[in-house]
């Protein structure tokens, strides 16, 4: 069976188990094993993994914006094991809950250095 991992995977929404859209697929991280066969290890999340799957002067630009919202640049792309995906349609649905994750360390940023810092910011929204 020939699958097309492009049009099947990248840019596809990220939606958890409890229905959380997490993000999109930027980027797909192959392994080889112990054969020689190459495989999917991991999904690729993250302004660095689409910047440099786009490439260029765009694809630059959000390389360099994420690494300037963050504590320790280059900002690596959140790696999402293929061993958690539960299936593929529209979407991508996966076996786990967003929390369980780690965070992205630019949203990370974003949050200690602005939303923290908004009056209000802390109390849960009804």
């Amino acid at each position: 069976m020939r699958v097309q991992l492009a049009k099947q995977l990248l840019d596809r929404q990220i939606v958890d188990v409890d229905g959380r859209l997490i993000g999109r697929v930027d980027d797909i991280a192959f392994a080889v094993d112990a054969e020689g066969f190459p495989y999917v290890d991991c999904l690729l999340t993250g302004q660095g993994a689409l910047g440099q799957r786009i490439g260029g002067r765009i694809g630059r630009l959000l390389v360099a914006f994420a690494d300037r919202f963050t504590d320790r640049p280059p900002v690596p792309p959140l790696r999402i094991p293929l061993a958690q995906v539960a299936r593929v349609g529209s979407a991508v649905w996966l076996r786990c809950r967003g929390r369980d994750l780690p965070p992205s360390p630019v949203e990370t940023f974003l949050r200690r250095h602005l939303v923290d810092r908004i009056p209000g910011a802390h109390r849960a929204s009804g």
